[in-house]
Formats: C-alpha cells, structure tokens, sequence
C-alpha cells in the first residue's frame, strides 16, 4: 500500500489535485475544469488518488465529491519519521 501511495504521489497532476483539495471538497468536473487535459485523463487520477485513500469520495444528489483524506497523510508523516529513527 505505501509503495502505491508513493506512486501516486510521484505525478504532478495529483500532487497538483491534492493542493487544490487543501482549499475544500470539489467536483470531478470543478477538478478537471482547471486543466488542459481531458476529463477522462482527469477520472483516472482522481481514480488513483481514491484507490490510495489520498482523497474520499461522496456523492451527493448527482455530484462526485472529493475531499482530502489527511488520516493518510498522517500515516505517511508517521512512517517518515520512524524511517530516520
């Protein structure tokens, strides 16, 4: 699992994703809207993201939403730290 974490990570796309969730929830189209990709280049990411637990999923009516899951980011900051130990 930490291994995909990373990977996940290693693309700017996602990294990029993550910032804009650090302002609040967002739509899948609210999210790709902001890129010059296409939206099924944006699903994939955010299907990554997900598959990762980066980033929660809600639907709400007929919306997506995704928000950041910092628990996550906790864990990862936690096995830094015992790394250098």
């Amino acid at each position: 699992m930490l291994g995909d974490t990373f990977k996940a990570l290693s693309d700017k796309t996602r990294r990029e994703i993550l910032m804009m969730l650090r302002s609040g929830d967002m739509t899948a189209g609210e999210i790709a809207e902001r890129f010059s990709t296409t939206h099924a280049t944006i699903s994939h990411h955010l299907k990554m993201l997900k598959d990762v637990r980066l980033v929660s999923v809600e639907r709400r009516g007929q919306n997506i939403i995704y928000s950041l899951n910092t628990t996550v980011f906790q864990d990862l900051m936690a096995w830094l730290v015992n790394f250098k130990e």
